[in-house]
C-alpha cells in the first residue's frame, strides 16, 4: 500500500476518513481498497467499472462508493479542528508502525497530545480488572513507575482498577503514556476523567478509533482492546479473572506475535483466575518489573531501587525482610517476626512516617517505594 512521504494533508487525511465513513467497509476492507488501486486519492478517482474489478467488490459496494461524498469528513475535520483532536491517517507516516502490522489496524485514529508517543520504540500494555483488590492496584501503580523510570511507555485503557493504576505510575515517571478509549474524544466525561485525559495528553497520547461524539459502549471495548495488543510489544495482565476483557487483550496480542506475560497471584480468590489460564497457555510468568525487562530484552536505563533506607536494628530488617516479597497483616507479620503485635505497631508506624513501609486497608503492609 502506497503511504504518504511525511505528515498527511488535510485532503489526505479527509480521503481516508470519508473511506472510514463508508458504510459497509472496515478496516481490512478499506486497506485492501487502497492497496488495489494504488493509493488512496486513486481510489476515489476511480470510476464505478474500475472499482468492480477489484476482487471482492460488486455492484453494491461499487455504487457505495461512488454515493461517499467528502462533505461529511470535512465536517468531522473542521469539529477536530476545534476541539484540538488531531485525526491521523493510516496513510500518515506518524501512524503508529506497530499497530499498522495488524490487518485490522482503524483506517483513522483521533488523538490528543503528542502523536509520535505511539512510534515510542519500548511500548508495553498494561490490562486488568476494573474492580481490582488494593494490592493489585498498588503494584501496577509501582511496577509501571519503575517502567516508566526505565524508559518503558505504558499502553492502557483509562478504564478503572489496573488501568488507572498502570496510567498513574507512569505518569510519575519519564517515559510516555498512552491511552486508548472505547469513546470519542468529544464525548461527555466526568471531571475526574477529563483531568485524567488532560495528564495523560500532556505525557503522551489518548487515542480513539470512534468518532469524536460516539458515546462508550459495550460492544466498543473489545474493538478499542485490539488496539491496546497491536500498538504495544507486549502485554502484561495483572490481576484478571477468567471473564475479564483483558484476557481478549492478551490473545489478541498472541495473535499479532506479541509477548503475553502474566502475574501469578493466590488461588484463594478468582482475582487471578485469569492470569493462571494465561500462564497454562503459555504467558511469560512475571514476579517483578525487572523480569519483563529481561524478557523482552530491554535494558534498565536507572538505578531505582525499592528502598535505599538501612534498618537501624534487627526489628527492623526482620519486618523489611519479611515485607521485600509479599504483604502481610500485621498478626502475620508480627509472628513471622517474633514480636508482639504492641510490639511492632510503633516499629511499623516509624518506618510508616518516614516512607519505608506503606499501611494498607485491613491492617496490611508493605514495602514502600518502587
Amino acid at each position: 500500500m502506497t503511504v504518504a512521504v511525511g505528515p498527511a494533508s488535510a485532503d489526505l487525511t479527509a480521503d481516508w476518513l470519508r473511506l472510514n465513513l463508508t458504510p459497509g467497509v472496515g478496516p481490512r476492507t478499506g486497506r485492501q481498497l487502497v492497496a488495489a488501486c494504488g493509493g488512496i486519492e486513486e481510489l476515489w478517482a476511480s470510476s464505478s467499472a474500475e472499482l468492480k474489478c477489484i476482487d471482492g467488490v460488486g455492484d453494491k459496494l461499487a455504487a457505495i462508493l461512488k454515493k461517499q461524498s467528502k462533505g461529511s469528513a470535512e465536517k468531522i475535520l473542521s469539529a477536530c479542528a476545534r476541539a484540538g483532536i488531531e485525526p491521523l491517517s493510516a496513510g500518515d507516516t506518524r501512524y503508529p508502525v506497530a499497530l499498522l502490522q495488524s490487518d485490522d489496524a482503524p483506517l483513522v485514529l483521533f488523538c490528543r497530545g503528542d502523536v509520535q508517543a505511539l512510534n515510542h520504540p519500548r511500548l508495553l500494555a498494561i490490562v486488568g480488572a476494573r474492580k481490582a483488590s488494593s494490592e493489585g492496584r498498588l503494584m501496577t501503580r509501582r511496577w509501571s513507575r519503575y517502567l516508566s523510570a526505565n524508559g518503558i511507555g505504558i499502553v492502557s485503557g483509562m478504564a478503572y482498577g489496573i488501568d488507572a493504576a498502570a496510567h498513574g505510575g507512569a505518569l510519575e515517571g519519564d517515559a510516555p503514556t498512552i491511552a486508548v478509549l472505547g469513546c470519542g474524544l468529544s464525548t461527555a466525561f466526568s471531571p475526574e476523567q477529563i483531568r485524567q485525559i488532560d495528564a495523560v495528553a500532556a505525557q503522551g497520547c489518548v487515542v480513539s478509533e470512534f468518532l469524536p461524539e460516539t458515546g462508550a459502549r459495550p460492544e466498543n471495548f473489545p474493538r478499542r482492546n485490539r488496539i491496546i495488543a497491536g500498538l504495544a510489544s507486549a502485554t502484561l495482565v495483572m490481576e484478571a479473572d477468567i471473564r475479564s476483557g483483558s484476557l481478549i487483550t492478551a490473545r489478541l496480542a498472541g495473535d499479532y506475535g506479541r509477548e503475553v506475560l502474566a502475574v501469578p497471584g493466590s488461588v484463594l480468590s478468582g482475582n487471578h483466575a485469569g492470569c493462571h489460564q494465561l500462564l497454562r497457555d503459555g504467558a511469560c510468568l512475571v514476579e517483578s518489573p525487572d523480569d519483563i525487562l529481561r524478557s523482552m530484552r530491554w535494558q534498565a536505563c536507572s538505578g531505582e531501587k525499592r528502598t535505599n533506607y538501612e534498618p537501624t536494628n534487627d526489628n527492623e530488617a526482620k519486618i523489611m525482610a519479611a515485607l521485600e516479597r509479599q504483604i502481610l497483616h500485621i498478626d502475620a507479620l508480627a509472628e513471622h517476626c517474633d514480636l508482639t503485635v504492641s510490639k511492632i505497631s510503633p516499629i511499623l508506624l516509624g518506618l510508616e512516617l518516614i516512607g519505608v513501609v506503606e499501611a494498607l486497608p485491613g491492617s496490611r503492609y508493605t514495602l514502600g517505594g518502587a
